[in-house]
């Protein structure tokens, strides 16, 4: 389980997270949601490491590993595809992939790891040898997710992977994430796009001005109607 415990993260004198707490269960999916600027891809990166918080603690089964650099808090299994997907153009889809199986662990089951990605991912094979730059944009998002899986997460966290990408690429990325989620690897999804977030998750966390502001079932947040009006403009 990763828990978070009033966790603030500032940059400079800008207050940015200001006393998160939250939980994701071993085997679920959370979504995190909020607007621009809400504070959702600073979270990301004081979870991932990337960030050192001011105060709070990120606990992952029973071990403080707030103070943990990037690398070791990935060995731990926690994985960011970040937004952006920040793929090697120049490189092949392949090589891309190999990249996120850099540390011990990983390293050891790559084959068998990159048999799953191209199972999981049939596109990718197909591609292996192309230049990462050379694929469409859907296409280079699942190379950053096949990427995230070659690290053996055992937290999958997105951030904002539908940015840029059309509906019915949206609708094929997201089934993507179920099937991931559904192999048993816990995810957290971050996403502007609320509904299609809150409807495939567990449970969700709804961040404004860098507070939880809502929590709850999914469903129940759907129903919400303070969300409706303020996320889903019903």
């Amino acid at each position: 389980m990763l828990t978070l415990e009033n966790v603030y993260a500032n940059y400079g004198t800008l207050q940015i997270i200001q006393g998160v707490s939250m939980e994701i269960k071993d085997g679920e999916m959370i979504s995190l949601v909020g607007s621009n600027g809400a504070g959702k891809t600073t979270l990301l990166k004081t979870i991932s490491g990337l960030k050192k918080p001011e105060s709070g603690k990120i606990i992952w089964d029973g071990e403080d590993i707030t103070s943990l650099s990037p690398d070791k808090i990935v060995a731990r299994g926690i994985v960011q595809i970040p937004e952006g997907r920040k793929l090697f153009p120049q490189m092949s889809v392949e090589e891309n992939l190999i990249l996120g199986s850099y540390l011990k662990d990983a390293k050891k089951k790559r084959k068998e790891t990159l048999a799953y990605v191209y199972e999981m991912l049939p596109d990718l094979l197909k591609k292996a040898k192309m230049p990462a730059g050379s694929l469409s944009g859907g296409q280079q998002q699942m190379v950053a997710i096949g990427r995230g899986l070659m690290a053996c997460p055992k937290v999958l966290i997105f951030d904002e992977p539908s940015i840029g990408l059309s509906p019915l690429l949206t609708d094929i990325m997201f089934e993507i994430i179920k099937k991931i989620k559904d192999s048993g690897t816990t995810v957290m999804l971050v996403e502007q796009n609320v509904q299609n977030a809150l409807k495939m998750a567990d449970r969700g966390y709804v961040l404004e001005q860098g507070r939880i502001a809502m929590e709850g079932l999914s469903a129940d947040l759907l129903n919400n109607e303070e969300l409706k009006k303020s996320y889903l403009g019903i």
